[in-house]
């Protein structure tokens, strides 16, 4: 452990979420230092004892990464207190605990990463880092030309204006590309037009792409997968 880290780093390094997810998981009381609640901003040294929900946690010995190309009906989370199939069912056993990079919601197949490297996760997932991912969406109308212009120009939704995106139509399908990871975000901007979508599935992340990857499978990434994702 580094000296004087801050504390979520720390559990990002251990594989418990982004950045952000941790400060949830400190705030929430769930994270022990030594045997008392942490504080959320505090930093930790070596030789101290981090616990999360009573277990000890430490950054993993070996980091893996997987990808999935999942199914639609599965939610995106490690458990479900609705009881909802989760993504995790559909991963083989292994050694090391590892967590989905983002979300894709219950309705929405494609491609999903999973990793144990915490600061890989918070890289891919920050806003700052501008990180593309791609979509196909069949919709239940085809968007004008201008209209399309409007989308990658960005729109107004509830949560405020969307960034500047890609948009092409493909044939039958649209492709969309964004930075951004905001819920259901790509479905809200066709919505925005008066479009329903059919169906949504994800095909790349960053340098990564879906490829031939049957549905409901999953495979580790090559080692230049990994090193193209970080860059």
């Amino acid at each position: 452990m580094i000296v004087a880290e801050r504390l979520q780093k720390y559990l990002a390094r251990c594989g418990l979420g982004s950045r952000r997810a941790c400060e949830s998981l400190i705030t929430a009381g769930e994270v022990t230092v030594d045997g008392r609640v942490a504080g959320l901003g505090e930093s930790v040294e070596e030789g101290q004892r981090i616990q999360w929900r009573g277990r000890n946690v430490a950054p993993p010995l070996s980091l893996v990464y997987w990808m999935m190309n999942k199914p639609v009906g599965y939610v995106s989370t490690v458990s479900d207190p609705q009881g909802r199939p989760t993504v995790m069912e559909l991963l083989p056993r292994m050694d090391e605990r590892i967590f989905p990079v983002g979300r894709l919601d219950r309705d929405s197949q494609g491609l999903l990463l999973f990793t144990n490297d915490g600061e890989l996760t918070q890289r891919l997932l920050h806003p700052s880092r501008h990180v593309w991912k791609t979509y196909l969406l069949g919709l239940d109308g085809r968007p004008s030309e201008t209209e399309l212009q409007r989308l990658r120009a960005g729109v107004e939704l509830d949560d405020g204006p969307t960034a500047p995106c890609r948009a092409r139509w493909l044939g039958d399908c649209l492709e969309v590309e964004v930075q951004e990871g905001r819920k259901r975000q790509v479905r809200r901007m066709l919505a925005f037009f008066g479009y329903g979508t059919r169906w949504l599935q994800r095909v790349g992340f960053g340098p990564v792409g879906l490829g031939d990857l049957p549905e409901g499978r999953c495979r580790r990434l090559s080692d230049r997968e990994v090193a193209a994702l970080r860059g």
